[in-house]
């Protein structure tokens, strides 16, 4: 069962729960994936509900939404397990099943094609209605140096060397898995 909510009666638990991480998950044809993220926001962009995630380029994920640009947001409500959020953090979906081998209980979604997590269960189904590339060379020197300095591809969990790509999710339907 899911109960229907207004995802701006939730914005603090997102944003503190996006602190400490949350996932990410996308779907083509039968392959789903997990991704913990931590960066990201959250509010009204064209006058429409928007939660907007921050792809490395040479991610599994970056592949994913490009060839089906919808994703959910999976947000934790109490306690949960944070080995899920570790576990999809630091290894790559394109060669397993994230989902099984955390033996987490995937949920159809209303309108996208994408399941939520029952065990993360605040759950935003979000269509991309635009992303951009970010400019390297128009940050400063200090994030530069900070955020993307190792000469690695991210293709490599771990790695920081490429940019990331912005990707603006309408919230089309914002809920709470209950069961």
């Amino acid at each position: 069962m899911k109960r229907e909510i207004n995802v701006f009666d939730y914005s603090e638990l997102i944003m503190k729960a996006l602190e400490e991480g949350i996932l990410i998950t996308t779907k083509v044809e039968d392959k789903v994936n997990l991704m913990s993220v931590s960066w990201g926001m959250f509010g009204i962009e064209w006058g429409v509900p928007i939660f907007t995630i921050f792809v490395r380029e040479n991610r599994f994920t970056r592949t994913q939404l490009d060839t089906n640009g919808e994703f959910t947001v999976n947000i934790p409500i109490g306690d949960y397990d944070k080995k899920i959020i570790s576990y999809c953090g630091s290894r790559t979906g394109k060669d397993i099943d994230k989902a099984k081998d955390l033996k987490l209980n995937l949920n159809q979604s209303e309108i996208i094609s994408v399941p939520g997590i029952k065990q993360l269960p605040l759950t935003l189904e979000c269509d991309v209605i635009y992303k951009q590339f970010q400019d390297k060379d128009s940050l400063p020197e200090e994030i530069k140096n900070k955020m993307y300095p190792e000469d690695v591809d991210s293709s490599n969990p771990g790695a920081n060397k490429d940019c990331h790509i912005a990707y603006y999710g309408e919230i089309v339907k914002a809920y709470i898995i209950e069961e």
